[in-house]
């Protein structure tokens, strides 16, 4: 929580609060000075008998404001630490005053309630998780069957579905990556990759697709640079980046690898990804790899689901590379992918 949405408790806050007993205090006050005046008491005796009584409230004020001050205090550094931690009363103390005790016994039992909600909510999230990686391995099974039976098959059909398939399982693995996509933190292997190859397979895995809609593959990679990056990882993020030009219109897509930064702490091989398909509007390259957006040009395609760039940045934050995009509508786009030679920037996001 930003820090101006919280309501500060001040010395101005705490005198209005008292603004009462302290008016209730001066009439005292007066009245006691009023009765010494009849009794005929020196007016030396009644100034300093005064000043006794308004230093006595004055110093009972401050002791009550230091005592609050210093429970509000601790209660505005746990609101603020609130998205470090779920438990208020692991960062407040027990205040001194019934007020204080009351409103920490609120914020507590607020707290165990949403503690309770959270647990059942992240049970239910890892419960719809293990479901949908289940479903997908089980669905896994019979298209590797369904593809190795095509491949004996001959006809005009026979590619039809193939690019289907080849569809199905891109949804697939987008299906599981998703499900995944809240522990992705436990869930890979950085190693040394072959760029060359990465590419290579990711191209090959869409081969059909990609013939469908006539795009041509223009490979400028160097084949002998390797990067430090999860395989599988790597597979889904390129696979991503493929299918999503082909399918805005994309009729050539060229790989470019080249070294940036020379041997500075920033030096990073970088893979290009450049296509001359339809664009994207400038308006909604800010939020491409936002969750679930689709923009103009995804809505206008009819079959985005918003989850393949989000998921793209995701993973490349997690092994600690940059993502870039550019675009232009109607001139294409560019994707930029760097891997940092420095290895220990490959964890610094964990």
């Amino acid at each position: 929580m930003k820090s101006h949405d919280i309501a500060r408790f001040t010395a101005g806050t705490f005198l209005r609060d008292k603004l009462a007993i302290v008016a209730i205090a001066l009439l005292v006050i007066a009245f006691i000075t009023f009765l010494l005046v009849i009794l005929g008491v020196t007016i030396d005796a009644i100034v300093l008998i005064d000043s006794a009584l308004a230093a006595c409230v004055v110093l009972a004020l401050v002791l009550e404001y230091r005592r609050r001050a210093s429970f509000w205090k601790d209660v505005e550094t746990a609101i603020e630490a609130l998205d470090r931690t779920r438990y208020i009363g692991d960062l407040v103390d027990e205040p001194g005053f019934s007020e204080g005790r009351l409103a920490l016994d609120a914020m507590l039992a607020l707290t165990q309630l949403n503690k309770d909600e959270l647990g059942e909510l992240r049970t239910q999230n890892h419960e719809r998780a293990q479901y949908t990686e289940l479903w997908v391995h089980e669905v896994k099974t019979p298209l590797a069957a369904a593809k190795l039976v095509l491949d004996r098959m001959h006809g005009p059909d026979v590619a039809k579905l193939k690019i289907e398939l080849e569809r199905i399982e891109g949804l697939v693995e987008q299906a599981l990556f998703t499900a995944r996509s809240d522990t992705l933190v436990n869930d890979y292997l950085i190693r040394e990759v072959r760029l060359a190859d990465a590419v290579g397979e990711a191209c090959k895995s869409n081969m059909c697709y990609l013939a469908s809609c006539g795009v041509t593959l223009n490979m400028q990679v160097d084949p002998h640079i390797t990067v430090m990056a999860d395989k599988t990882w790597l597979a889904f993020i390129l696979n991503q980046l493929i299918t999503n030009a082909a399918k805005y219109d994309a009729s050539t897509i060229t790989f470019t690898t080249y070294e940036e930064g020379n041997e500075g702490p920033h030096a990073c091989t970088v893979l290009e990804l450049r296509d001359d398909g339809c664009g994207i509007p400038a308006a909604d390259v800010p939020r491409v790899f936002d969750r679930g957006f689709t923009g103009e040009v995804g809505r206008a395609h009819g079959s985005a689901t918003g989850m393949g760039l989000f998921l793209v940045a995701r993973m490349c934050a997690q092994m600690g590379l940059d993502v870039l995009l550019a675009s232009e509508e109607g001139i294409g786009t560019r994707v930029q992918i760097k891997f940092p030679h420095d290895r220990r920037r490959m964890h610094m996001s964990l």
